[in-house]
């Protein structure tokens, strides 16, 4: 809603602008100061005495006194210039208004947080103090806390009353614009709009930074008024983010998209809304606490500095360990003081990276115990947002699964974004940007290897997929490599390979070894083929740049798919032991390849535990119990009858030992394709992309018979294996 400039005031003191934005708060106040009824007030430090002189007018009508207790003597010098003058002092006047009142008066106590730790509790003068607060009941208290300090208990008790005067009312905010000021802000000016900046902002404060606005009137563009704004009302660690969603951010469109619908639009309708109901109305669609979980690296934390800069939100990056303290209760006092200076700098996110270390599901905690008082405390927090505030809260998580379920609930973090590993296209778009900014020069196919060498068959040297983060780290590596070696032209692949592999320790096989390795590898490509129910293979290598897995021979796995059908297990169980059967057949003995020396991924522990699995927990088998596992909830098998567990020992055996039969079948029948692929593999060292297809196609199209083969039986428990 815009408004007519000749509507505003022509001018507004601080003690106008109080009456103007809290006049309804003050009158509730009066009314029960007035009945006799203590009451606490929650604000700024700095709006405190205006709020004071305001109710002191107001009780002059019912011939009520006020004594304000601010540890000044009369002359209104401050005795003593440290603290503990000022409340030695305070405590003499508090002891002088208790013992010598006969008649009904409100006492003001503006400096409650100089009676209180940091962390809630009470400091040794305030022991003295709290007996007098109880001593006269003619006497009404009217006391006022600062937002970022908690009280005790027992001070609490004194008020039961409080009244939170935190920022100002849209409604309000018309109210509080001279039209000199309004000038800034365009010919038409929208208090909307203008909210957005200020809500967290008292209305003394606010007066002070409208009055120090400066440029020309009527500005085209008001964005330097906002600015103004904008700048000054941060606070503490908040920052104005500059990372643009879709220029500075690669790939993940559905993530993007996601944001976009369900928060940034609605963003932008609220900020373009003229009518106070309909903004209203939106912004109790908007969602206040999101958690953005994946693995690390994804760019959480970057979304939501996205976020931030699209809507012109101050942001505030908290470690969650940071976060806690060996000493009671400075861990809530953290929490309380970031959400405070969030407040304060409205519009802002608060971002809460690892929130995991801390929100755990409580009664799960095996640490100190803070955990829970910090749950909680984030909790109240979170719980004692204002609609019309615009914070929001972030939590990035790996475990999405350990956090406590009551923060995930609508009203608090009811927002659950996935940002998983990119994918093929996201990691070209990610790695298109970093060539933009490094100025790589990247040719086409550069570019086109980088996407394949950071993709599904390859891992970092951690043992995970490729994240945003390594694919920053192999820019930064190529454009290190190009100032070392003076490179002024294109990037090529070569290069490429160099930044990712150039220092690795890279296995050298021995000629024996390699001769093993290669049979090894060829036996389980070959079983693939003719497995139908297996993934095909894509690739197959002896010399791989990654140390942790130096020879592997990979598949292609439709990511889409959510389980696997009883022949698909087969197939996998048969083409595990197509490695060490083609060992036995080509070279006349075996490795210890296929155990991997106790290699809980190796070929033959995975194939136990799958024909384990498959036996005793998916139902596959022709046991007596099919709708039952034999398996606790951590995975280890139940005690079982002696006749049971021996039931279920003859069928994995049996399962195995016909699946590796079946394998050494497929081998034997198509010994000179194995050895053809071993060879060519021993010269190459890799095969992949279009030569595996080649191949593939080749000995399908020759032995379609074989490719139909049924896998094995699962065998019956009744008969003796």
């Amino acid at each position: 809603m815009n408004l007519v400039e000749n509507l505003l005031p022509k001018d507004l003191s601080a003690d106008q602008a109080v009456e103007a934005a809290y006049a309804q708060e003050l009158a509730e106040v009066a009314g029960r100061l007035v009945r006799g009824l203590p009451v606490l007030i929650e604000c700024d430090k700095e709006l405190a005495p205006y709020l004071y002189l305001n109710l002191r007018t107001r009780l002059k009508e019912f011939k009520l006194q006020c004594l304000y207790l601010d540890g000044r003597t009369r002359d209104g010098a401050t005795q003593g210039a440290v603290q503990q003058g000022l409340i030695g002092t305070m405590i003499g006047q508090l002891r002088d208004a208790v013992r010598g009142a006969v008649e009904r008066r409100v006492v003001v106590l503006p400096h409650l947080d100089l009676l209180t730790t940091s962390q809630g509790g009470l400091t040794g003068e305030a022991r003295e103090v709290i007996p007098l607060l109880y001593e006269n009941p003619e006497l009404v208290w009217l006391g006022f806390k600062d937002p970022s300090f908690p009280l005790p208990k027992v001070i609490e008790n004194l008020f039961p009353h409080w009244v939170s005067i935190l920022g100002i009312s849209r409604t309000k905010l018309k109210h509080l614009v001279t039209q000199k000021e309004s000038r800034k802000f365009g010919k038409t000016f929208s208090p909307l709009q203008l909210y957005k900046y200020v809500s967290g902002v008292n209305a003394v404060r606010l007066r002070k930074l409208l009055s120090t606005l400066d440029g020309e009137d009527y500005p085209a563009d008001p964005k330097r008024a906002y600015t103004q704004l904008r700048q000054a009302t941060l606070s503490g660690a908040m920052e104005i983010p500059t990372v643009d969603l879709d220029a500075d951010i690669g790939g993940y469109a559905k993530v993007k998209q996601r944001l976009k619908a369900e928060i940034l639009d609605v963003l932008r309708k609220r900020d373009a809304a003229t009518d106070a109901d309909d903004v209203a109305r939106l912004e109790e669609l908007i969602p206040r606490g999101m958690i953005f979980w994946g693995p690390p690296g994804t760019g959480k934390t970057y979304f939501a500095k996205a976020i931030a800069a699209s809507i012109g939100a101050a942001i505030t990056v908290v470690s969650g360990p940071e976060l806690k303290s060996k000493w009671v209760g400075e861990s809530e006092e953290n929490l309380r003081q970031i959400f405070h200076k969030a407040r304060q700098s409205a519009p802002s996110i608060i971002v809460f990276d690892e929130l995991d270390s801390f929100a755990t599901a409580r009664g799960t905690y095996t640490g100190s115990g803070v955990e829970h008082s910090m749950v909680n405390q984030l909790l109240t927090e979170m719980d004692g947002f204002h609609k019309d505030e615009l914070v929001f809260v972030v939590g990035t998580t790996n475990f999405v699964e350990s956090l406590d379920p009551a923060l995930l609930r609508p009203g608090r973090f009811e927002f659950h974004l996935h940002i998983p590993y990119p994918d093929d296209d996201d990691r070209k778009d990610i790695l298109a940007i970093y060539d933009r900014k490094m100025r790589l020069k990247m040719t086409d196919e550069a570019l086109d290897y980088s996407v394949r060498r950071t993709g599904d068959n390859y891992m970092t040297p951690t043992g995970t997929p490729f994240s945003g983060d390594h694919l920053n780290a192999l820019c930064r590596a190529v454009a290190r490599l190009r100032m070392r070696d003076e490179i002024t032209d294109a990037t090529t692949p070569k290069v490429i390979e160099r930044a990712l592999s150039e220092f690795e320790d890279k296995v050298e096989l021995a000629d024996n070894d390699a001769a093993m390795v290669s049979t090894h590898e060829a036996g389980h490509f070959v079983c693939a083929i003719f497995c139908p129910n297996h993934p095909p293979p894509e690739k197959v290598t002896i010399q791989s740049d990654m140390p942790w897995a130096p020879f592997f021979t990979a598949f292609k796995h439709d990511k889409r798919r959510i389980g696997h059908s009883r022949n698909e297990l087969l197939d996998i169980l048969t083409v595990l032991y197509g490695g060490i059967e083609a060992e036995r057949l080509v070279l006349g003995d075996v490795s210890t390849g296929a155990s991997g020396f106790g290699n809980p991924r190796s070929d033959l522990a995975r194939a136990t535990e799958l024909a384990s699995v498959f036996v005793d927990t998916l139902g596959m088998s022709s046991l007596a119990a099919p709708l039952r596992t034999f398996r606790d909830k951590d995975g280890r098998r139940e005690v079982l009858s002696a006749s049971q567990a021996e039931a279920i020992d003859r069928q994995v055996n049996t399962l195995i030992v016909q699946c590796q039969a079946r394998a050494a079948a497929i081998l034997k029948k198509h010994k000179a394709d194995l050895v053809r692929v071993r060879d060519e593999l021993l010269e190459k060292k890799t095969i992949e992309g279009g030569r595996v297809a080649e191949i593939v196609a080749e000995l399908r199209a020759k032995f379609p018979a074989d490719v139909g083969a049924p896998g094995p039986a699962v065998p019956d428990p009744a008969k003796p294996s």
